[in-house]
């Protein structure tokens, strides 16, 4: 149930990662420019979370606010200056909040489509709470990338969809919101940002067409792309528990970095407790001190990461390594190497 997984201990807190404040900042400025937003404008995020990317819409002058319906990050959004209405979002709120004039000019929706249980209702409330000629943004993993890349590990609890352009178009058109431009983003091992509107409120450029095609190609419609997806997905787990024992046996000392759901995903599916993997780092306060799920591996600051000088340091949220091996560049003093298990195994 959605109110047992987004409860008022909801753990994610998305200012954590610096790669990511500065996406959402780059975000805010190109909808800016390319959206005339000003003091007269309102931009509406749902999921809104910690307040992330509301803060450089604040920082510009552009008044806005935020759903979010975790207690935890709505009141880190708060202490950031920022209005959070805490609920759930449908098309019951979407409606309430555009008959108190609340009508936004830009809606965002990062990082959520996924996660919402009854996404038809969830997108109905864009459609109701948009302005005639406002724009609503989607940000999402795409499904050709997670196919291409044997990524997994990001199918978990939190996500209720997998999803591709084209049935993101079927789901936006009927709710009665066109699809007019799409962009192809790096983020989490790949994603689509999509721009809706209502009928007629933008010109549709040729990118849409261009990526459904490539999805088509990719054979994302036909159910054969994935009957070898399990068993992919259990070379990389074999390949993983494999290069665990062999450090073992090395007498290396082996921690990770990121108390991620994509990392409870790996060790559960991979069966990896604290005898192959001793600690798990993660900068976020309210996860250190206690123990990733089914592994029961204990968690711990990044400082006390450092101090326990591993030699290997498996980082299991991969599609921000880079800035997690320079966040723990100390380690590579003692010779400690950094490690990644999807897409195929990998030390550097």
């Amino acid at each position: 149930d959605a109110g047992e997984l987004f409860s008022k201990d909801y753990g994610y807190f998305s200012a954590m990662s610096a790669s990511w404040l500065a996406h959402a900042e780059k975000y805010v400025a190109m909808a800016q420019e390319r959206f005339a937003l000003g003091a007269q404008s309102t931009i509406v995020e749902v999921a809104a979370n910690d307040g992330y990317l509301l803060q450089f819409a604040q920082k510009r002058g552009i008044p806005a606010y935020g759903i979010e319906p975790t207690a935890s990050t709505a009141a880190a959004a708060r202490k950031r200056g920022i209005e959070i209405v805490e609920a759930f979002f449908g098309e019951e709120l979407g409606r309430s909040l555009a008959a108190e004039g609340r009508q936004a000019d830009l809606m965002v929706a990062n990082n959520v489509l996924a996660h919402v249980p009854d996404i038809n209702d969830f997108v109905r409330g864009f459609a109701a709470l948009l302005k005639p000629h406002g724009v609503a943004t989607f940000e999402f993993p795409h499904l050709m990338r997670l196919m291409e890349g044997l990524q997994f590990d990001t199918v978990y609890h939190e996500h209720f969809s997998y999803l591709s352009l084209g049935v993101v178009m079927r789901i936006l058109d009927a709710a009665g919101l066109t699809v007019f431009d799409v962009e192809e983003l790096p983020t989490h091992g790949g994603s689509l940002r999509v721009f809706a509107a209502h009928p007629g409120a933008f010109a549709v450029t040729d990118a849409p067409s261009r990526v459904v095609q490539a999805e088509r190609d990719a054979g994302l419609e036909d159910p054969e792309t994935y009957a070898a997806f399990q068993a992919d997905a259990e070379g990389v787990k074999n390949g993983f528990v494999e290069a665990l024992i062999r450090y073992r046996r090395e007498g290396l000392k082996v921690a990770a970095y990121g108390a991620a759901a994509k990392g409870n995903t790996l060790l559960n599916f991979a069966g990896i407790r604290s005898d192959l993997l001793s600690l798990v780092a993660d900068k976020s306060p309210g996860k250190v001190g206690k123990f990733m799920p089914g592994s029961r591996i204990y968690i711990v600051t990044p400082d006390e990461l450092l101090a326990a000088k591993p030699d290997r340091i498996v980082i299991l949220p991969w599609n921000i390594a880079p800035e997690i091996a320079a966040q723990l560049e100390p380690a590579r003093a003692w010779g400690a190497k950094f490690v990644t298990a999807v897409p195929e195994l990998r030390e550097f």
